[in-house]
């Protein structure tokens, strides 16, 4: 049984990531949508899918690795997180300025624009923030104080963002996606308790 939890963690894990974006690949709406969309659309279903690995390097729960070593996986999935927003974004751009320019003004029709813009700078203020702290440019404690808000906004921000897009995505393997994102963050949250570290007043 100790050999077979490590193989199970890691099969649910590919399996919550794999059927979202099988379920995509099968969708029919893909044939109405040109090669540059289609990329545009699985980088934001991949950066989704990052989203629940996050949380679960960060506090250490993939078997494997230990806190040490999914910290360290974190930083490079953290990456490859603003990479696929960039080509997320830059695909959409491609495919339609106009839209693009409606939800970085926040003057788009759709709600999902909104939040999806919100998580995208939240994504990549974070990144700049791990570049400040591996410089030596940030304290440990502010920095994880605003690494953890921004978490929130992102992950936040982009299961809105997801859920309100009718998409190439299945519901229900979305919702999955989304539900196991969410929870993934609100369990590190609880187990790092980190808002131990904001100092009471008078302390």
């Amino acid at each position: 049984m100790g050999r077979l939890r490590p193989a199970l963690a890691w099969a649910a894990l590919a399996a919550a990531v794999a059927v979202p974006l099988g379920v995509a690949a099968t969708s029919p709406l893909l044939e109405w949508r040109g090669p540059v969309y289609v990329v545009a659309g699985f980088a934001g279903i991949a950066g989704l899918a990052l989203l629940l690995v996050q949380p679960l390097l960060a506090g250490g729960y993939l078997p494997g690795l230990g806190m040490r070593g999914g910290r360290r996986v974190h930083a490079w999935v953290g990456a490859g997180l603003v990479a696929a927003v960039a080509v997320h974004v830059a695909g959409l751009w491609i495919t339609s300025p106009p839209d693009v320019i409606d939800a970085l003004t926040f003057t788009s029709a759709t709600p999902f624009a909104a939040w999806g813009v919100v998580a995208m700078w939240a994504v990549f203020a974070s990144a700049a923030l791990a570049a400040l702290r591996v410089r030596g440019g940030l304290r440990a404690r502010p920095w994880r104080l605003a690494h953890t808000a921004l978490a929130v906004v992102i992950v936040g921000g982009s299961v809105v963002h997801a859920l309100l897009i009718r998409g190439t995505m299945g519901t229900a393997s979305k919702a999955v996606l989304c539900a196991l994102a969410a929870a993934a963050l609100l369990r590190v949250l609880a187990d790092l308790r980190v808002w131990r570290l904001v100092r009471r007043p008078g302390r």
